[in-house]
């Protein structure tokens, strides 16, 4: 269930976000009929890419995926211009930590 909430969330990044859809797919490089169908949660044949998710992230500045993704795993996602530690450092403890980036 996991795998299709995220693919959701991004679907609704790219379908709902502030830059057209079309826009996103020429800044990833990708087709956007390619990328439609990577982002189709019902599309069992088509499957969004680690390296697609991290592109339309940078492409749209919307970092709502990641957010979930670290609260799912029991973290919090920080910018690293709000925290008082060192520059892109990360902190983890086993299970409840921090993520800065």
């Amino acid at each position: 269930m996991f795998e299709k909430n995220l693919t959701k969330k991004m679907q609704d990044v790219v379908l709902e976000g502030r830059i057209p859809a079309k826009e996103v797919s020429r800044v990833i490089r990708k087709p956007y009929s390619t990328l439609l169908r990577e982002l189709n949660p019902f599309d069992s044949h088509a499957k969004l890419g680690a390296e697609t998710m991290f592109e339309i992230v940078k492409a749209t500045h919307n970092v709502t995926v990641l957010e979930f993704m670290a609260s799912e795993l029991g973290y919090t996602l920080m910018p690293a211009r709000d925290t008082k530690t060192e520059k892109r450092r990360a902190s983890r403890t086993e299970r409840g930590g921090t993520i800065t980036m």
